[in-house]
């Protein structure tokens, strides 16, 4: 399916591989037009802006029906359903993506938005915040859905025509816009979910000045000092003064120093508990709320890893044979999981021989690097960490690596600890099973007097051998327990 997303700064093309809990893009393309540049000043579309954005909507027409996609949803967001002209841009615009362009009003903006972030954040609880190029949406997420919403006339492309491209002068319109919404209180010590170009671009150069591990824009979370700092110099740079910097389009660099002065003075306001980055807005949130209830309770990260497996995997059932199989062994009390352990830890396995048609020297590197910046729903950078190195390890063994070691920044001890344990237990599986499935469900392992247990059954007895000794010692060590290897008899 295709989404077109007419926003007052950008026009972008979305086409998703279906409309599914966890859909991947298969396109994605954006051109900054500007249509809200002179909104403000003038009440009207620039006629450039017009013909840019018209031009870009007959290239995505033709790219929708070479995708051979099966429907298009195309929106509008504040620039057209506010500007004088805007319904006659909008019929041009209907007849060339030969689809009815729905307008948004602000409510319903706001509302897409939101579900854009619980389909990326399941858990989200906090305020979401959608800065575009002529408004920013604010409304609260909790417990899967969406509570309230406002618009505000506080995009980017607005500040810059309202203020005449002067920062200082935006501050007051912003804070006396801010100061009218009586409910953000509501966000006091919880999180802020960033919605938007802008935004995401302001996370990204940030993430590049910290020097930050991981090239993945969804789910970065900045402490409210760091935001603040951060935001706080860059509202008072022009745009001038951005030049030059790789990590951000020059049209961002000019609506930057605009989006860091709404956050810095947004942030003020509501006094939140961190600042979180979504990748997933509008769009996603388009595609979520076409789905059944059933598709929308999946979990939107084992739905991605499960087809994952299915695309990439040897066997996906032995993947799924893998979950059970490292029960018994995080079942000792020592390793006791968290729902959000087993749950990491049963998605790792999914994932655990995606890398297998890989040169066996780069494995390990290959599935690391896929899985770190996989679009993946449903995740912390922690958890990302955490999924990539326990399949590093089942490829590469429990072993230093540049790479590695860059992304174990992100985990904590206890991560650490049980992605080196799930590594060692995956690779040490593997070594029975060769990746087949029906086989490790005959082999299981338990604790038992302090040492961990293989029972092989006499069917299974030729396995044996000197490597499947040595990687299960490998796990028995990472344990802190012995090994017991046992052939026949009952499990």
């Amino acid at each position: 399916m295709a989404v077109i997303d007419i926003g007052s700064n950008s026009v972008r093309l979305v086409v998703f591989d279906g409309a599914k809990r966890s859909p991947t893009p298969l396109f994605n393309e954006k051109v900054l037009c500007g249509l809200g540049r002179e909104l403000a000043s003038t009440g009207r579309l620039g006629d450039d802006a017009i013909a840019s954005a018209l031009r870009v909507l007959w290239r995505y027409r033709t790219i929708v029906d070479q995708l051979g996609a099966q429907s298009l949803h195309a929106v509008a967001t504040a620039a057209a359903r506010e500007a004088k002209n805007g319904s006659d841009f909008i019929k041009a615009a209907q007849d060339i993506c030969q689809t009815k362009i729905q307008v948004l009003s602000g409510r319903e903006e706001a509302a897409l938005s939101g579900n854009g972030v619980i389909a990326g954040m399941p858990k989200a609880n906090g305020l979401a915040a959608d800065m575009g190029g002529g408004s920013l949406e604010v409304l609260e997420v909790k417990d899967g859905s969406v509570h309230g919403g406002v618009t505000l006339p506080l995009g980017g492309l607005r500040l810059i025509d309202l203020s005449h491209g002067d920062v200082a002068d935006a501050g007051a319109f912003v804070d006396e816009q801010l100061a009218s919404v009586d409910w953000f209180e509501a966000g006091r010590d919880r999180p802020i979910y960033m919605v938007g170009g802008t935004w995401r671009a302001f996370g990204r150069l940030h993430m590049a000045q910290t020097r930050y591990p991981l090239g993945v824009m969804h789910g970065y979370s900045m402490s409210v000092d760091e935001a603040l700092k951060f935001a706080h110099l860059l509202d008072h740079l022009s745009p001038s003064s951005l030049d030059g910097i790789g990590e951000i389009s020059k049209m961002r660099r000019e609506t930057l120093p605009y989006g860091a002065l709404v956050l810095e003075r947004f942030i003020r306001r509501v006094q939140p508990s961190e600042i979180i980055v979504s990748a997933f807005g509008l769009r996603e949130g388009l595609v979520y709320g076409l789905l059944s209830k059933e598709e929308k309770a999946r979990d939107p990260l084992i739905a991605a890893c499960e087809e994952l497996a299915a695309l990439r995997a040897r066997s996906p059932r032995h993947a799924r044979e893998l979950c059970d199989w490292t029960d018994v062994i995080f079942a000792q009390p020592a390793l006791k999981e968290t729902r959000e352990e087993r749950r990491l830890r049963h998605a790792a396995c999914l994932l655990s021989d995606i890398g297998w048609r890989a040169h066996p020297e780069y494995r390990g590197e290959h599935s690391l690097d896929l899985i770190a910046h996989a679009s993946f729903a449903g995740i912390d950078h922690p958890g990302r960490a955490f999924l990539a190195l326990s399949v590093f390890f089942r490829h590469q063994g429990i072993a230093s690596d540049t790479q590695a070691s860059r992304l174990a920044t992100l985990a904590d001890d206890r991560l650490l600890k049980h992605a080196r344990i799930l590594g060692a237990a995956i690779r040490a599986a593997h070594m029975i099973s060769a990746a087949m499935p029906d086989i490790i469900g005959d082999t299981p392992v338990k604790y038992e007097n302090g040492a961990i247990v293989l029972r092989i059954p006499k069917r299974h007895r030729a396995l044996e051998g000197e490597r499947l000794e040595r990687r299960f010692a490998v796990l028995a060590k990472e344990l802190g327990t012995t090994l017991d290897i046992r052939i026949g008899g009952r499990a």
